[in-house]
């Protein structure tokens, strides 16, 4: 009798044992392509949408994977070609999801394409409401020294000081930290080619809010598929002196390659994470792609108040052009998605590139 809860503990240890071998030789999941959204309003489907409810109802991702380790459950077509995530909101979520991700035995990232698909302001001088942008050039606004701008120096555009440096934009510009990444060009220009003629949903409000920005021709023009380099910060900043800081950061920090167009919140983190997980050979950084769409100008119109514009388009109504940015992501992004996955044969091996 004294040998039974023995024999027990040992049964049990060999059905444990005998699940995780089994767990283990199971075969992968390999997603062709994961389509990483930043937040999602409420439920997946059937409710006011957020980043992620078209790709779940458009794409059918039916199948629902726990997802403990981060933010939110993740999504799975039938077939398993599209995986889709939510990272949640900031630089830190966005990594921490990612890397989870990325680090998740069940998956097998190793010739998979990430599509970050998400909405953004967009800087007036550059393009419009509801417009689609593929970045190639992705900058943290966050790392960094500052002084309060009362108490710079006179000369001085900005108390925001790039880390370890003295004064701001003071060269060379300095990259190891992950204060700016670059996307494959080729690959980005692939993606503007191949969506540069994809219609994009306008609307009566839009039209008046572009028409509240006189001076600015691009601001004027309905929504369509362009190029544009991207902020990412924890801070949701908005107004026309923050916009020309944006513009000047992100053309130090490209060397002046990039041209600030779009500001979002999460973008450095995911690329970081996948950075990390390319040393690992986890993932592949080379096939990412990162696709913002302008829900709201990211300044206030001439002549008006920065406080006011921010308190109307994000305390008040709501953005501009919040739903049909949240089409033009899909609309444009989906469009790169079937293509990969159509032709796999080729785009397995091969990095699309203009």
């Amino acid at each position: 009798m004294k040998l039974r809860p023995l024999r027990f503990l040992v049964s049990g240890l060999v059905l444990v044992l005998g699940a995780l071998s089994w767990a283990a030789a199971a075969e992968p999941i390999r997603p062709k392509v994961v389509v990483v959204a930043m937040f999602e309003a409420g439920n997946d489907t059937g409710d006011r949408p957020g980043e992620f409810q078209y790709w779940v109802e458009r794409e059918k991702l039916t199948q629902v994977l726990p997802f403990p380790q981060g933010y939110r459950d993740l999504r799975l077509n039938a077939d398993g070609t599209v995986l889709g995530v939510v990272t949640g909101v900031g630089t830190a979520k966005s990594a921490a999801t990612i890397m989870a991700l990325g680090m998740d035995p069940r998956f097998d990232f190793s010739k998979t394409y990430w599509l970050v698909a998400g909405i953004a302001g967009i800087d007036a001088a550059d393009g419009s409401l509801g417009s689609a942008v593929w970045a190639e050039w992705v900058v943290d606004g966050d790392l960094g020294h500052e002084i309060d701008a009362r108490e710079m120096p006179a000369g001085w555009t900005t108390g925001f000081i790039p880390l370890r440096k003295k004064k701001p934009y003071e060269p060379p510009a300095d990259r190891s930290e992950g204060e700016a990444y670059r996307l494959d060009p080729g690959f980005v220009e692939w993606a503007y080619q191949l969506t540069k003629d994809t219609p994009l949903a306008d609307t009566e409000g839009m039209q008046r809010r572009r028409a509240l920005y006189p001076g600015f021709p691009n601001a004027q023009r309905p929504p369509l598929v362009m190029k544009g380099d991207t902020l990412s910060s924890m801070t949701y900043w908005h107004g026309k002196l923050l916009n020309q800081w944006a513009n000047d950061w992100v053309k130090y920090f490209s060397d002046g390659q990039g041209n600030y167009v779009t500001t979002a919140m999460e973008d450095t983190g995911t690329l970081q994470a996948l950075t990390f997980l390319a040393k690992a050979k986890r993932a592949d950084v080379q096939r990412v792609l990162v696709l913002r769409t302008a829900s709201n100008f990211d300044m206030q119109p001439p002549g008006g108040d920065a406080a006011e514009s921010l308190s109307g388009e994000k305390l008040g109504p709501g953005y501009s052009a919040y739903l049909p940015a949240l089409d033009a992501a899909h609309r444009v992004g989906s469009v790169v998605v079937h293509e990969l996955v159509k032709n796999w044969a080729t785009y397995e091996k091969t990095v699309p590139k203009k």
